[in-house]
């Protein structure tokens, strides 16, 4: 069978995460193919929330004119037990360090819709819609996949990027550098490559309810989880318009009694939401799990979303954990196809994403543990531990996740793999987001611009042939519209900062010459990968 195709990076799965990869990649020239095995977007809610560091990815994909339209910001989320008492108050801030709010609150399948156009606006991209992957070889130089029209679709609706029906038949055979799976829990990639899983065991079932409504409401606090032993429930914004609602399934319950419509509205009456004041959207029941991959990438395969991680969704990361993945795998793919890196750093993927993924599970886990308790007695006690703790505290701010602990981070400084900020920059024509005035990309931050006035040509062109770009802040640079940038390096200590294309800090200095072994260290870091991967590649901030 002849190799028709030929592509750097194919995708398995157009979900938000696979067309986030496919947007990320393309828009730096790559040639790209998303295979979906169903015709068209799934129309139903699922996602419903993502934070800021989230939202500036987006606003990477080109989303960010479109966010505001379609998101709820959340600053309250609040734990009552039956008769209303706090057990804990997170507070989320209008304003989050990425420069978007701490908590957005969405409709899943708008969202889809604005990363999907943006994949497809990218000339290099194609997503063919309507095709399942069957086979996958792995050979010296990549990867080839076979395709085929998906049988519970008529061949028809197999189309490709034009709209057109799609080339090939039966037994379509795509080559790329790299394949990627994004599809979904069930990952068929996943499957193929036989990658294995760690579960911790965490299986909960829930009804998932979801409601447009015919009206505005507030709801005070936006979103809450009612630790009530007689049904454990949660309420949260599904975006503007609508709300979700999630009913524990009761041990003395089977699933068909729960995943019911008659059962789901008589559900929804308690809070006087009936059919007359709203539309049912979805109601369909879930099996909340906790479990990761322990290979993320096997061969020319990599996965990424769900495929690779499954979390219970009490704080709202599963969404942002994919998106994170794209984020992560873009810049490092980016980088290989190019021949700027050796193949060897993909091996830092699963590396940082396993410890971030792996804590985001745990904490998932632990907040769930404080809801999912059906005995009384029990509820009781947990109720009386945590009621004084939460008068006592009062709202805290969600905690937040680690970093890079392991990769390509400067070995020393230990402001390496810290999530960097995003405040509002004015190039003296307009005032707006950094990235939207700078780009992104590698970007080295200075509030000092001697220091990247001093900078060796050398080290500034190495750089710049990676997509790096020198911003100096202050006195004859960009203006720090908020002081959100004098703000950080005055309370951190340092003068420069170098961050990565997923907004991580590589690392921090304090002089143009501290400056200037960053980034021969981040040069050292991409072409000898091995050194930090086996942690013999140490620097100093300074």
């Amino acid at each position: 069978m002849a190799i028709n195709d030929n592509f750097d990076v194919a995708i398995v799965g157009c979900g938000p995460v696979g067309g986030a990869l496919a947007t990320l990649l393309g828009q730096r020239g790559h040639r790209v193919v998303v295979i979906e095995r169903w015709p068209s977007p799934y129309p139903l809610p699922r996602a419903v929330h993502f934070d800021h560091e989230v939202a500036r990815i987006l606003q990477a994909c080109g989303l960010g004119a479109d966010l505001p339209r379609i998101t709820e910001p959340a600053t309250d989320y609040e734990w009552r037990n039956a008769a209303g008492q706090v057990l804990v108050q997170f507070g989320g801030r209008e304003l989050g360090p990425s420069g978007w709010p701490d908590s957005n609150m969405f409709s899943q399948p708008e969202l889809e819709a604005l990363i999907e156009a943006r994949a497809r606006a990218q000339p290099t991209v194609e997503v063919r819609r309507g095709f399942e992957l069957t086979a996958i070889a792995d050979t010296v130089d990549g990867v080839e996949l076979t395709t085929r029209p998906c049988e519970a679709h008529a061949s028809s609706d197999a189309t490709d990027a034009r709209g057109d029906v799609a080339a090939g038949g039966d037994g379509h055979a795509i080559r790329a550098r790299y394949l990627v799976g994004c599809d979904g829990a069930n990952s068929t990639v996943r499957g193929l490559v036989g990658a294995t899983v760690t579960d911790l065991g965490f299986f909960y079932d829930w009804l998932i309810v979801d409601v447009a409504l015919h009206e505005p409401r507030i709801f005070d606090p936006m979103n809450v989880q009612i630790c009530d032993p007689a049904r454990p429930t949660t309420l949260v914004s599904g975006g503007p318009g609508r709300r979700r609602w999630e009913f524990m399934r009761l041990p003395n319950e089977t699933v068909d009694e729960l995943n019911d419509e008659a059962r789901a509205w008589q559900l929804l009456a308690d809070w006087d939401i009936t059919p007359d004041n709203a539309t049912l959207e979805r109601h369909a029941l879930y099996t909340f799990q906790a479990r990761w991959v322990d290979q993320w990438r096997v061969g020319h395969v990599l996965l990424a979303g769900d495929a690779a991680h499954q979390m219970p969704p009490f704080a709202g990361q599963g969404l942002c954990s994919g998106l994170r993945d794209a984020a992560n795998l873009a810049w490092k793919l980016d980088l290989v196809l190019t021949g700027r890196a050796p193949d060897r750093l993909l091996e830092a993927y699963g590396r940082e994403r396993a410890v971030n993924v792996r804590a985001v599970i745990e904490f998932s886990m632990e907040l769930g543990k404080i809801i999912c308790v059906p005995d009384p007695a029990e509820a009781a006690a947990r109720d009386e531990a945590m009621i004084t703790g939460a008068m006592q505290a009062g709202p805290q701010p969600v905690p937040p996740l680690p970093g890079i602990v392991d990769g390509v981070r400067f070995g020393g400084d230990p402001l390496a793999g810290e999530l960097f900020i995003q405040g509002r920059v004015s190039d003296g024509d307009r005032s707006a987001r950094f990235d939207d005035v700078v780009g992104g990309g590698w970007r080295l931050v200075t509030m000092d611009t001697d220091i990247a006035a001093s900078l060796p040509a050398e080290t500034v062109a190495w750089f710049a042939d990676i997509g790096g770009r020198v911003v100096a802040l202050g006195d004859g640079g960009l203006s720090d519209v908020d002081g959100v940038y004098d703000w950080w390096f005055e309370t951190h200590g340092v003068r420069v900062a170098l961050q990565r294309p997923d907004f991580y800090l590589f690392g921090t200095a304090t002089d143009a010459s501290g400056a200037t072994r960053l980034i021969d260290g981040l040069r050292d870091a991409l072409t000898r990968p091995d050194d930090v991967l086996t942690g013999a590649a140490e620097g100093g901030g300074a």
